[in-house]
């Protein structure tokens, strides 16, 4: 071997890994493994307007957006995973607190086990094919299993991410705004510019007032008609789609405009308080990592919380607490009983709150609880998802689509099979 084919061996890896790093690299689809959170990194993002949500069973469909007619891309299929993240206005969120026709940004996977996935089961290479009928491609990725859903107030905030308005055009209290997305602490590109429509039925919030484009009008902030210069003002948006005119098929709409960081925080605020009382009645989902089994029945379950909720729920599990803890499935749906989470639920105590000293990856909290109990049920076993919750929180009794029963349940009643879906040509 030459010392010059050496040398090219040596800087080989390196050489991947530049290429790896710069756009359109082809990387492969990856499928996550049990017990393990996947890399963000590795995710293949996309975007789209919520068409569809099964909310019992943690998934729907988008309309993604590709380079084709929008209003003929037909819905996809998604499914979150069981320690999916979705977020609202800032905050957790679950999907049902989404309004349809809202423009999601999608984190996306194959599905970890196809023959448990509960939408579609694509070709690995699906978005890399063109859907024809002037659709484009990239509208049916096969990575329909999301790490992370967030609308795009949710992503600016977490990107560190601001829209500059540039100009209005209206009539008749509906229009036209230009604007474009750029880092917080920097100017916005030209090229990243885009034209959104908006009406009356646009909501404005500003500090804590609910304003419409009429009262805007009405204060000179905006022409009552024509065309302004808006001088790179500084907003967050809501971003929906609408049929438009005028044979363009992707210019997006405006549901909302966030003028300052007082409306912004409010927003948040009102969808963590109700995201909260969500989980309190539901339980934290997490994931067992060990079962130490003693005798009689006793044993030691340690598990991870997943993540993305507000700081205040993790806070509620403490050593000596007594908890509650019970099987789901991948859909976080109860397994067991029929009457609620709380009816065939193991007793016990936490005996250990672990913190994790680095940052946890996406979906994890970092946060390990071992969890001791005297009567163990079916389903605690480790890689299986269960539902805890410090018997502090409320008990309750939950709707019957929640819940799966008291074990002689069948695949079908686990979840709807993808056949529920439409088929499309």
């Amino acid at each position: 071997m030459s010392r010059a084919f050496r040398r090219v061996l040596v800087m080989l890896p390196a050489v991947v890994l530049l290429l790896a790093c710069q756009p359109g690299f082809a990387e492969e689809p990856f499928r996550p493994q049990a017990g393990v959170f996947p890399p963000l990194a590795q995710a293949h993002s996309y975007r789209g307007q919520l068409i569809f949500l099964d909310h019992a069973n943690r998934r729907g469909s988008l309309r993604v957006a590709g380079d084709g007619m929008y209003f003929r891309n037909s819905p996809h299929p998604f499914a979150m995973l069981p320690y999916g993240i979705i977020r609202y206005h800032g905050a957790a969120a679950e999907l049902q607190d989404i309004p349809l026709g809202t423009v999601l940004h999608a984190r996306g996977f194959l599905p970890p086990d196809p023959k448990l996935s509960a939408v579609p089961v694509l070709p690995v290479d699906n978005k890399d094919k063109d859907a024809n009928h002037n659709r484009g491609d990239g509208i049916f990725p096969a990575e329909n299993h999301l790490l992370l859903l967030e609308d795009e107030l949710s992503y600016c905030l977490r990107e560190g991410k601001v829209w500059r308005l540039n100009e209005v055009t209206i009539r008749n209290r509906a229009g036209q705004i230009t604007a474009a997305r750029g880092a917080a602490d920097g100017e916005a590109a030209v090229a990243e510019a885009e034209t959104f429509t908006f009406d009356a039925a646009t909501r404005i919030w500003r500090a804590r007032e609910a304003l419409t484009v009429a009262d805007l009008v009405a204060e000179e902030s905006w022409p009552a008609e024509g065309k302004r210069a808006l001088d790179g003002q500084v907003v967050q948006l809501g971003i929906n789609w609408k049929p438009t005119p005028d044979g363009v098929f992707t210019r997006f709409h405006l549901s909302d405009i966030w003028l300052d960081d007082t409306a912004i925080e409010r927003a948040r605020q009102q969808q963590a308080e109700s995201h909260k009382a969500f989980i309190r009645s539901r339980w934290m989902p997490a994931w067992v990592d060990a079962v130490d089994y003693g005798s009689f029945g006793r044993a030691t379950i340690t598990v991870t919380l997943f993540g993305g909720m507000d700081p205040t729920l993790y806070s509620d599990f403490q050593k000596g607490q007594q908890a509650l803890m019970n099987a789901a499935e991948n859909t976080l749906r109860h397994t067991g009983g029929q009457y609620g989470p709380g009816h065939m639920a193991s007793r016990g105590s936490i005996v250990e709150v672990i913190q994790a000293t680095e940052e946890p990856p996406l979906g994890s909290s970092g946060i390990q609880v071992r969890f001791e109990t005297d009567l163990i049920i079916e389903g605690l076993r480790p890689q299986r998802v269960v539902r805890v919750c410090p018997t502090s929180w409320p008990q309750v009794n939950l709707p019957r689509e929640e819940y799966l029963g008291d074990g002689t349940f069948t695949q079908e009643d686990r979840f709807p099979t993808p056949a529920i879906f439409p088929k499309y040509e």
